[in-house]
């Protein structure tokens, strides 16, 4: 009970803060509004792209005050920003289709494109304009209640302390989940939309198949290489000897005999370079008995003491296997080579079709990618697979990197296609930011401020709640039925922002 308290506790000071950033957030909706209307409306379209930079400087910023008060993670679906235009043979710049004889004119014109058709851009603008107006309320609720709860205790009266009480237990307890809703409503307009996910993996997977193809062409080459130096070379040289074999057979037999031998010894060492370059294609021992025999296979070769353990009920991707085996194999002999390590430990679990495998050893520490221990190439040959590598290796030891492969199996990787299919209807995001943009008029000025007004008979200005009409329309069906719409658009828009966020996690739909 306590620790909940101390998280609730938290949980105000976090909304709290969300609702001071949307006070903070008021001037830069306003110049946001203004450079739009200067630049779309007088036509001033130089404003825009410095306008796009610091609205996502902004956002940027957002995002990371976001996962420390909600501890809800938006990540940024932004295109990445154009090159710096190259002058062409012929003296001009190219930018997209287009020619410019100034490098200035270019990169300005191609920055502008960028900035215009990203619709991260837009999302961006959105939300600056609608957070003030819209989800910071809705933060402010619970400290509003805390701070209306004290007021009433501070009165004195019985029942004005118990219903203050009452009201600031509520405004704490719930605060957590409203920190929880804000994040998501948040992460609703700033985060990446299912498409922009998708275009996102089109990219990654694109690097890792070109990576892939130049990784299988350097391995092409290498086998090429050291068929033609290595087992070429001693076959031409077994043909040789047994050609001249051949030709002292009548004259000099023993000659002959002792070039036979020869030949024979030539063709076995030939034999066994063929069988060295197969094994380091694809291993027989993989093939046959599965990858951790043949992990258990390099531990016996291996002049460390390595320990195997595995907990794969089925047999993983032929492809995967292999190269799980060879980035292990490259982590063994990192291991022995630049960690000075004496002993290794290889773990490999299979858990809903993601394979993990952690390869620890004692050595002394300090593994970095960029120091051209194969670490890189091993990140790219996972990658491949849409899998990764996490390394912790401090000064002195340590080391332990383990690889991850989301989709190990083909059941998962079917699995994985068909739950990407089942994604939130549009209609849900649009439906919910609107109702977190509308919410606070009805409830606010129309609803709570009437309800405060009439219950403390506050004289009519005519400005409250509606402009212009008698006095006989602040009546209590009124004021209740805006507040109860209010009410209920704010109560839509939390129920569909907590629909998407479960249709966007992994496995949601299986």
């Amino acid at each position: 009970m306590m620790t909940y308290l101390r998280r609730a506790g938290a949980a105000l000071g976090h909304v709290t803060l969300m609702f001071g950033l949307g006070l903070a957030q008021l001037p830069l909706a306003l110049l946001l509004l203004v450079a739009l209307l200067v630049t779309f409306g007088l036509g001033l379209v130089f404003f825009f792209v410095p306008v796009v930079m610091a609205t996502r400087r902004w956002t940027i910023l957002v995002r990371r005050l976001t996962l420390v008060t909600t501890g809800v993670e938006i990540p940024t679906a932004y295109h990445a920003e154009p090159p710096p235009p190259l002058r062409q043979p012929d003296g001009w710049y190219r930018g997209g289709n287009r020619l410019y004889k100034s490098a200035r004119l270019c990169s300005y014109n191609t920055r502008w494109d960028w900035a215009f058709k990203d619709p991260a851009t837009w999302r961006d603008f959105g939300w600056v304009l609608a957070y003030p107006l819209g989800s910071a309320l809705f933060a402010a609720l619970p400290a509003a209640l805390v701070v209306y709860g004290v007021l009433r205790v501070l009165r004195g009266e019985p029942g004005e302390i118990l219903l203050g009480v009452f009201l600031g237990v509520v405004g704490v307890l719930i605060a957590p989940t409203v920190s929880r809703v804000i994040g998501l409503s948040i992460g609703l307009l700033l985060g990446p939309r299912d498409k922009d996910r998708l275009a996102g993996q089109v990219r990654h997977l694109a690097q890792a198949r070109t990576e892939a193809v130049d990784t299988q062409a350097a391995q092409l080459r290498r086998i090429e290489r050291d068929l033609h130096d290595g087992a070429q070379a001693r076959l031409v040289a077994v043909g040789m000897t047994l050609g001249a074999a051949e030709q002292l057979l009548d004259t000099d037999p023993n000659a002959a005999v002792a070039l036979l031998a020869r030949a024979r010894e030539a063709s076995s060492a030939a034999l066994d370079e063929l069988r060295q370059l197969v094994r380091g294609i694809r291993p027989p021992i993989l093939a046959e008995r599965g990858l951790t025999e043949a992990l258990r296979g390099l531990a016996v070769d291996s002049p460390l003491s390595v320990t195997v353990r595995a907990d794969l009920p089925v047999r993983c991707d032929a492809a995967i296997e292999s190269a799980v085996y060879f980035a292990v194999s490259e982590l063994m002999t990192n291991a022995a080579r630049h960690g000075q390590a004496g002993r290794v430990a290889v773990d490999l679990v299979l858990r809903e079709g993601a394979l993990a495998v952690t390869v620890a050893d004692d050595g002394r520490g300090g593994a970095d990618p960029a120091g051209g221990s194969g670490l890189r190439g091993i990140e790219r040959r996972m990658a491949t697979f849409d899998g990764t590598l996490a390394l912790s290796s401090p000064p002195g030891g340590p080391t332990a990197v383990t690889l991850v492969v989301p989709h190990a199996t083909l059941d998962s990787a079917t699995r994985s296609s068909t739950s990407a299919k089942a994604v939130a209807p549009r209609w849900k995001s649009v439906v919910a930011g609107l109702c977190f943009g509308l919410f606070s008029l009805p409830l606010l000025p129309l609803g709570f401020v009437s309800l405060f007004a009439k219950l403390h008979h506050v004289p009519d200005t005519g400005w409250w709640p509606w402009p212009g009409l008698p006095a006989s329309f602040h009546q209590w069906p009124m004021i209740i039925g805006m507040i109860a719409l209010g009410a209920a658009l704010l109560l839509t828009a939390i129920v569909l922002t907590v629909q998407i966020s479960e249709a966007r996690e992994p496995g949601a739909a299986e």
